[in-house]
């Protein structure tokens, strides 16, 4: 099966092509393009690299969150669009999960993060075991506070990846420790092997994923303070 995976629900923007579990092709940028610049250009060198055809692609799969709110809408609207001309599949992978395929190794705790400004992250913890994943803890918003706590006193060593730069700067709890920086942040290659799991929303219904925001955006907070004072509330 041939894969086109997608990423962008971070500062980095991430294509990759797959055949089954074999990379054949990963396009990472990370330096501080917009995606809406940045990922046409990088889906087109990548097909025109590796000399496949688009048409040959059997399924997109999409980082769907959580992550940056914009990040994520252009993500899998390119996809949906894609998907929709190709007449492929769509797979929509959750972001923390897809960050444990950077690193798949027993005997330690993966605990993947994702900056949710103000103070807050995005939070998974899971646990490669005879090759499959196990989730620990469900993914949630937590302060930094919140976040070491969780991430303390579990049985085994735990690596933190993804968005870790500000976690760099607090005194981390003993046994946990950041994940080294090229196995860090999200890649389409990893997601692209996620989509193989079999607890990906997959179908024909190409308009039927929606971005895993987890919170409201700031936008929508914003709008609703407004209305609760002009209605007096």
């Amino acid at each position: 099966m041939l894969i086109l995976a997608l990423d962008s629900a971070t500062k980095v923007c991430s294509t990759a092509l797959l055949r089954d579990t074999t990379v054949l092709a990963a396009y990472d940028i990370n330096v501080g393009l917009t995606h809406s610049e940045g990922l046409m250009p990088q889906l087109d060198q990548l097909f025109v690299r590796t000399g496949i055809k688009k048409t040959d692609v059997d399924k997109i799969a999409v980082s769907i969150g959580p992550g940056s709110f914009t990040g994520l809408r252009i993500g899998l609207a390119s996809a949906e669009a894609m998907a929709y001309a190709w007449n492929c599949a769509i797979c929509g992978v959750n972001t923390l999960k897809a960050l444990t395929y950077n690193l798949p190794v027993e005997e330690t705790i993966l605990a993947p993060v994702l900056d949710a400004q103000k103070g807050n992250y995005y939070l998974g913890i899971y646990r490669w075991n005879q090759g499959r994943l196990e989730e620990l803890l469900p993914v949630s918003l937590v302060s930094t506070r919140e976040l070491l706590e969780k991430v303390s006193g579990l049985e085994q060593e735990v690596l933190l990846l993804g968005e870790c730069d500000k976690l760099a700067r607090e005194v981390l709890p003993l046994g946990v420790k950041l994940a080294p920086d090229y196995v860090r942040l999200p890649r389409a290659a990893s997601v692209g092997l996620a989509a193989g799991n079999p607890d990906c929303v997959l179908g024909t219904d190409l308009w039927a994923l929606k971005p895993y925001y987890i919170r409201r955006s700031e936008a929508e907070e914003l709008w609703e303070k407004k209305q609760q004072a002009a209605s007096g509330k």
